[in-house]
C-alpha cells in the first residue's frame, strides 16, 4: 500500500463568504482560486501535473473571456460537458475525432526566389 498518495484535504470557506470576497475584492478571490488550484495540482502525481497545469491554463483562458460570474458559470459548465463527452467516449473505446486536412506539396515552391 505504499503506492497510495496522501492527498491534502482542502477546506473551503463557507459559500456566502466566498461570494462576498468575489464581490468586494475580486483580485483577492482570484488569488485564492489560484492558490487552491496550485495546492491541488502540486499534490498530484508527477505523471498528472503537466496535464493538470495545462487544464488549469485552459480554464484560466476561458474565464478571462467571460463578462461576469454568471457567464463564467455557463461557459465552464459547457467546458465540463465537453470533457464528460470525451471521457465517456474514451471509456467506451470510441476513437477521438480527427480533422481532415488538405496536404499541399511544397515542391512547387522549391525553386522560387520569392519563397523564404
Amino acid at each position: 500500500m505504499s503506492n497510495l498518495r496522501h492527498i491534502p484535504s482542502q477546506t473551503l470557506p463557507p459559500f456566502d463568504e466566498m461570494v462576498r470576497m468575489a464581490e468586494r475584492d475580486p483580485e483577492a478571490f482570484e488569488q485564492f482560486r489560484h492558490e487552491m488550484a496550485k495546492e491541488m495540482i502540486e499534490s498530484a502525481s508527477e505523471d498528472m501535473k503537466e496535464r493538470l497545469w495545462a487544464q488549469q491554463s485552459h480554464i484560466d483562458r476561458v474565464i478571462s473571456t467571460c463578462k461576469n460570474p454568471h457567464h463564467t458559470n455557463v461557459v465552464l459548465m459547457n467546458e465540463l460537458q465537453k470533457q464528460v463527452v470525451k471521457f465517456k467516449a474514451a471509456l467506451e473505446g470510441e476513437a477521438a475525432p480527427t480533422q481532415k486536412a488538405d496536404v499541399v506539396s511544397l515542391n512547387a515552391f522549391k525553386d522560387r526566389d520569392d519563397f523564404y
